[in-house]
């Protein structure tokens, strides 16, 4: 059976994705609105293509990894999409951090094309993802998940499937959630140590090796501490998936009052201009608030 991959958005995750598959012996064909990307993935012995379309001709798998659900929609379903490159059996693996009830929708849209679909997130950072330091979170058939174990193993150290389409992304708004509350404490905390006269550095060294402690921590501390804000994500990202995080609560009658809280620094950092830089650029907001200069 074909090894050969398609990959529609090679942004900060889906150039990791690339580079690990071509590493891992598939034939990768990818699609960037950025023709950037496209040179990039020529450099890393991947073929760029003009299309959608084009990325799922002759492909066992497509993986997108794109800003919304609504432009996963239109990069599947629209003109020059998935669905006119693909033949029957091909599987859309879509690492997007989607809304669940769009993920639903487009899983039941492709079956009835013959055409398979994972609402396939992944939980990590772009840093993480060139590390293959990602695991997959999966929403679709037992049948389709079982099909796409060679693929995820190609760039993620593990994967779980969660039950059916739309399950996926809606553990990809659990994992986010519990990420909010972690930098968030992260960050008022190196706050308030540095307003108190801590030395920051140490104090650091102390939160990540005490039992507070998490990934998160260990990854962003230096970040916020340091206040470099090259992004392994976007804070204009990091909104969204607050956004949509509050609006599942809506939705379930679920309090969310981190998801809340996080979505409104989150909201503050973009409208200072931090849009664009790491999501850990919310620390300047409270930085300022607490009275220390902000460095962004």
């Amino acid at each position: 059976m074909s090894d050969r991959v398609g990959v529609v958005g090679m942004g900060l995750m889906g150039s990791a994705f690339t580079h690990h598959l071509i590493q891992g012996g598939f034939k990768v064909q990818g699609f960037d609105i950025d023709e950037a990307r496209g040179r990039q993935l020529h450099e890393r012995g991947g073929t760029p293509v003009e299309s959608p379309a084009a990325a799922a001709k002759g492909a066992r798998w497509v993986v997108t990894s794109l800003p919304t659900s609504d432009i996963v929609r239109e990069v599947v379903l629209g003109r020059g999409g998935i669905a006119e490159g693909a033949a029957p059996g091909l599987i859309v693996a879509d690492a997007s951090t989607s809304r669940p009830e769009d993920s639903e929708k487009l899983g039941a849209e492709l079956a009835k094309r013959g055409i398979g679909f994972l609402d396939s997130a992944v939980s990590g950072t772009s840093a993480m993802a060139w590390k293959k330091d990602l695991i997959v979170i999966a929403g679709g058939t037992a049948e389709a998940f079982a099909a796409c174990a060679p693929l995820f193993a190609g760039f993620a150290r593990s994967a779980y499937h969660m039950g059916p389409a739309g399950s996926g992304a809606m553990t990809k708004l659990v994992i986010n959630l519990i990420l909010f509350g972690n930098r968030l404490a992260l960050a008022e905390g190196l706050v308030f140590g540095q307003k108190a006269g801590l030395d920051a550095e140490n104090l650091l060294k102390v939160v990540q090796d005490g039992a507070c402690s998490s990934k998160t921590m260990i990854d962003k501390g230096p970040k916020m501490l340091r206040g470099d804000f090259t992004p392994e994500g976007h804070v204009k990202t990091s909104l969204k998936d607050g956004r949509l995080a509050l609006e599942q609560g809506h939705r379930f009658g679920v309090p969310m009052p981190v998801a809340s809280l996080w979505t409104q620094l989150q909201q503050a950092a973009y409208q200072q201009g931090l849009g664009d830089m790491d999501s850990s650029a919310f620390i300047e907001v409270l930085r300022v608030m607490g009275g220390l200069p902000k460095r962004a």
